[in-house]
């Protein structure tokens, strides 16, 4: 009696420490391949992020007044309530105008390689001069006429003021673009997924576990990998099956041969929450997007059960908004000298 339960205790003790030891495999695995997100995101030199220039940047980020129309602000397209997008295909912008790629999440963004689906931003403050003066989207006519609304407003000469106080001319393009990517600095969304690489293995379940260990196996973590999961590097859109789409990606800025269908790889972080898929914004399932990478990007049909394994790993990745970042700030009044909006459809 003694014997069989010396060896039923073996066995038990056996089957546990290879769980755990298959559980450490692939900590280990995924270590190579994944950072966890820091803190906050490293500021540049000549930007270095203050309290004050984030409290004044999410101003900036919420205010409407930054569009010719006076409705359009960075977070209509780039929602923080919705994770960073507007969950539309293609967002609508100046005078109903749509642009042809969908919105990207700008959570966990300044720990990409560039901006935009192109990359023509390199950094979070080219990125933030180019929606406000863009046709189909804020619209506003040029540098100086946004300048010249902001020196209109008390409140923001005042506080351009305290944020830049060793410039002579505190409110310029410059320093409004530096103002809003240092707020997005600040827009780190951790998971349990950081959790489970810091060593806590019991972050992850069973099936999260396993769609970890297909998704590094089938090949998605060769170009989803990094702190972000993904916006280290660029890759075609349809190495082994074209993707149906008239977008050429970097192509249209490069004009080279070998950048047709070239996109930014996007960061998975959040991915559950910032649907509709890929540039064109035209899957809205999670599941059919894995699916449809699995066979453009890798040559692979997964079964059914393979990519609700990997989905549910994706979902790991959901975490959370800093509360500050989605709390709606107080806008400084306009005056009478500040511009009035510009709503008329036709003019």
């Amino acid at each position: 009696m003694l014997k069989k339960a010396a060896i039923l205790a073996g066995t038990v003790m056996f089957a546990v420490s290879t769980g755990f030891a298959s559980d450490a495999d692939l900590l280990k695995k995924a270590q190579g391949f994944f950072k966890p997100l820091p803190k906050e995101i490293p500021a540049p030199k000549d930007n270095p992020t203050t309290p004050e220039k984030v409290e004044l940047g999410k101003k900036l980020y919420y205010d409407p007044r930054l569009s010719l129309s006076g409705v359009i602000s960075c977070n209509t397209c780039h929602n923080l309530a919705s994770y960073g997008v507007d969950n539309v295909e293609t967002a609508l912008g100046h005078k109903f105008k749509t642009g042809g790629r969908n919105s990207p999440t700008v959570l966990n963004a300044g720990f990409h390689i560039a901006q935009f689906w192109d990359g023509r931003a390199k950094t979070l403050e080219d990125q933030a001069k180019g929606p406000i003066l863009a046709p189909v989207e804020m619209a506003m006519p040029n540098p100086e006429y946004v300048v010249a609304k902001l020196k209109t407003i008390p409140g923001y000469v005042k506080e351009f003021k305290k944020v830049f106080p060793n410039d002579k001319d505190p409110i310029t393009y410059d320093n409004v673009a530096k103002a809003i990517a240092a707020f997005e600095r600040t827009l780190v969304t951790p998971s349990r997924f950081d959790e489970f690489l810091k060593g806590n293995i019991k972050a992850l379940t069973k099936k999260e576990k396993e769609g970890l260990k297909l998704f590094i196996d089938k090949g998605c973590a060769g170009c989803h990998n990094g702190v972000a999961v993904g916006g280290g590097m660029f890759a075609k859109f349809g190495v082994f099956k074209q993707y149906p789409t008239y977008d050429l990606g970097k192509y249209k800025l490069t004009k080279k041969e070998t950048d047709k269908y070239v996109f930014k790889v996007p960061s998975l972080r959040n991915i559950d929450r910032t649907y509709p898929y890929f540039h064109d914004g035209a899957v809205w399932s999670l599941r059919e997007a894995v699916e449809i990478m699995a066979e453009t990007q890798l040559g692979k049909k997964l079964s059914t059960e393979e990519a609700d394994k990997i989905v549910a790993f994706l979902k790991s990745l959901t975490g959370d908004i800093p509360k500050e970042a989605r709390t709606m700030p107080v806008l400084p009044p306009s005056s009478d000298k500040t511009p009035k909006p510009r709503l008329k459809i036709h003019d």
